[in-house]
């Protein structure tokens, strides 16, 4: 039996063709995030605008303390996903299920009192128990997701079972699924957006704040990345379930706000005012969240994420990395190169997004003083390509391959903890991950970078070796957003002059195990014939800490073998093939 709800839900649209729609929560798509914002810049709702699961406060009054205050710890938020047998999202083909578990572990890091859990549309063709399963959940689920869900059978008995959830969200499903927000309808027309009808108005005292969470909601799912899929739903869970600390104090607090701002940048504003490049990012920039500057009029404070934890790599050619062998391998290619690395991908598309981005890891004139450089390019609102640069103070951390970088970027001072996740041995390719925050800005954010010398992705040999590597930060393939390094002429590299790089390896002189992989040579070895695949083929013998570098030519094959014979002694047996 079915729930009767009042107001009753609207009328459900049907396609002419009767072919399945795009459902609900569409809007124009949006790009990522401005090319001059660093962080992430989604617009907020004012408030919260209820709250089915408010926070309790319990107050004590006692002899000793008739003003103490405890708060109690939120209930756990229970969500539930239902995706499209089979279906696939736009996130490299990646199955919509898998992309959807996903979500569910990096909601963890936000809060453990976030349970999602995820279910296939196969359920009335598989046995009662999974159909039982997922009636269990949905009778105390606070969200339903529903995606990519066009199987009538499927949208028949979502639709029987939902009525009691009161949020209940789908996307690029059949049109007979509703939407619902904190307990009332929200409905779109095919011909419209998702403001053209809202049903049960009348419940919402606050129609500017609701529509405001369909438009953010609707605009961070069109961004397909996972950090949106996940920000749906905390937008979701903050504005009618429970606070979320990440998404607090995004929004104007009154005069005081503005009376700060004019006392602290009044001749600075007026400037702007006066400036049409200056005003028309300010119309740009009143799309997004109004986060502040220095002088933090907002009152916002933010901290570094702690989750996920990464583990640095342990050791580097053998050998346990220490302090200075991982400054090394941020030093990179610089000097062989006039840059450390390029980035050929990473996990925040409020980064990744800018094209051309070029690392310059270097040790600065102080003892024990080490920077980092990032030189990258800017699309700017005419559309023009132009370079710019940062400085980064680095610190180490506790941990060898650990770090604390720091930076002044308009104003905003950013601290980020970064970690060496692992460099293959011959430099062709590493994965540095980073958690970082602007606390007056109120912004918080983690991330990765795959980096390599040429901005190319590392060969298929090492797919096993990066893919445990991003398992290690949490990272899917899939979530890496690629670097635009197409038209990169002319970048303003160089150091300060005076300064040092590399300390305990260099680049460099591992520049031939990239040729070794590419003609599978292998070192020779007693009793062991080993072919020549090349006729001249640069290659280098490791024994002990020393490398002697030879090349091989095929007519000095004998003075070649001479020498062989001599380090490796007679066992050697002179044996070469071609």
């Amino acid at each position: 039996m079915s729930l009767v709800l009042e107001p009753p839900p609207p009328p459900l649209s049907k396609s002419k063709t009767g072919a399945p729609l795009k459902r609900c929560f569409t809007s124009i798509r949006t790009a990522l995030s401005p090319p001059n914002h660093r962080f992430r810049a989604s617009r907020f709702p004012l408030h919260p605008t209820s709250s089915s699961r408010p926070t309790v406060t319990v107050v004590l009054k006692t002899e000793k303390e008739k003003n103490a205050v405890t708060e109690q710890k939120d209930p756990p938020v229970r969500i539930v996903a239902v995706v499209g047998q089979g279906s696939v999202s736009p996130l490299k083909c990646t199955p919509w299920e898998e992309v959807m578990m996903h979500t569910a572990k990096r909601l963890k890091w936000v809060d453990e009192g976030y349970e999602m859990v995820v279910f296939p549309d196969n359920f009335h063709q598989s046995n009662d128990q999974t159909a039982m399963d997922l009636q269990k959940e949905l009778a105390c689920a606070d969200i339903l997701l529903v995606v990519a869900v066009t199987n009538q059978d499927s949208v028949k008995w979502i639709g029987t079972n939902s009525g009691n959830i009161p949020n209940v969200i789908c996307f690029e499903s059949d049109p007979g699924l509703v939407n619902k927000l904190g307990g009332s309808y929200v409905h779109s027309e095919m011909k419209g957006s998702i403001f053209d009808k809202l049903v049960g108005i009348s419940q919402l005292k606050k129609t500017v704040e609701t529509k405001e969470v369909v438009q953010t909601v609707s605009e961070a799912w069109d961004r397909c990345n996972s950090d949106d899929i996940r920000f749906c739903l905390l937008v979701i869970i903050n504005a009618y379930i429970q606070p979320v600390p990440v998404l607090k104090n995004l929004r104007s607090k009154g005069f005081s706000t503005l009376n700060c701002m004019v006392k602290n940048c009044g001749p600075q504003i007026l400037d702007c005012l006066m400036d049409p490049n200056c005003r028309k990012a300010l119309q740009c920039l009143n799309k997004c969240s109004p986060v502040d500057q220095k002088n933090n009029c907002l009152d916002l404070d933010a901290k570094i994420p702690e989750k996920p934890y990464v583990q640095p790599m342990l050791k580097f050619r053998g050998k346990d990395l220490c302090h200075e062998t991982a400054k090394d391998l941020f030093v990179g290619w610089l000097g062989s190169l006039d840059w450390s690395w390029r980035v050929v991908a990473g996990q925040n598309p409020a980064y990744d997004q800018f094209p051309c981005q070029y690392q310059l890891f270097y040790r600065g004139k102080a003892k024990g003083s080490f920077w980092y450089e990032p030189v990258f390019q800017v699309k700017t609102l005419e559309g023009e390509l132009v370079w710019r640069r940062r400085k980064y103070r680095v610190k180490r951390a506790n941990v060898p391959g650990t770090f604390y970088f720091s930076v002044l970027d308009n104003g905003v001072v950013s601290n980020e903890y970064w970690t060496i996740v692992d460099v293959s041995e011959d430099f062709s390719w590493g994965l540095f991950h980073y958690h970082g925050a602007a606390r007056v800005a109120g912004q918080s954010y983690t991330g990765a970078v795959l980096v390599s010398p040429d901005g190319t992705y590392p060969k298929q040999t090492q797919n096993n070796r990066l893919s445990s590597a991003l398992e290690k930060c949490g990272i899917k393939e899939w979530e890496l957003y690629t670097v635009d390094n197409c038209a990169c002429q002319d970048p303003p590299l160089g150091i300060p002059e005076g300064s040092s790089l590399h300390s305990m390896v260099d680049a460099k002189d591992q520049s031939w195990r990239s040729l070794i992989e590419a003609f599978h040579i292998e070192p020779p070895s007693k009793n062991r014939r080993m072919p020549l695949r090349a006729a001249s083929t640069r290659y280098s013998l490791v024994k002990g800490e020393r490398i002697v570098r030879f090349v091989l030519i095929a007519r000095l094959l004998d003075f070649y073998i001479s020498i062989s014979s001599l380090i490796y002694g007679s066992g050697l047996g002179c044996c070469f093939m071609y």
